[in-house]
């Protein structure tokens, strides 16, 4: 499994990408789109709310081979974001509450997301088969 570690920082997320993109080159390009959009959702909600309003460092690990998996781990707030509603996307925006549109994507476009709190620290892993 390949891994980097960086700060939980918006700007980090060409970092992030570039190094999904490097490890999985040889992927097709749908599942590589589809794959950069979710890191791109987990890695902007970790930087955004896991640490505010200080600054914590995620460690992301991929490992490939039938199926993708990506695993998020961090040591900010405790958050499952699985534990929360999908939105009513029957709505209006202007019906609809403000947020959880990034983590519904992920889902629909990811074959499996799974939380699970380990100690102090989030871990989110992502799986998409090849």
């Amino acid at each position: 499994m390949n891994e980097i570690c960086i700060e939980a920082r918006p700007e980090n997320i060409d970092t992030l990408l570039d190094f999904v993109r490097e490890r999985l080159e040889t992927c097709p390009q749908k599942i590589l789109s589809q794959i950069e959009i979710a890191a791109d959702e987990i890695f902007s909600n970790i930087a955004r709310y896991a640490y505010h309003p200080n600054v914590g460092s995620v460690t992301v690990r991929i490992a490939a081979g039938s199926e993708i998996a990506i695993e998020f781990e961090d040591s900010g707030v405790q958050y499952n974001p699985l534990a929360q509603e999908d939105p009513d996307i029957t709505l209006s925006a202007e019906e609809r509450e403000i947020g959880g549109l990034g983590v519904f994507l992920v889902k629909k476009i990811m074959d499996s997301v799974e939380y699970r709190r380990e100690g102090e620290r989030n871990v989110l892993t992502v799986r998409k088969g090849m």
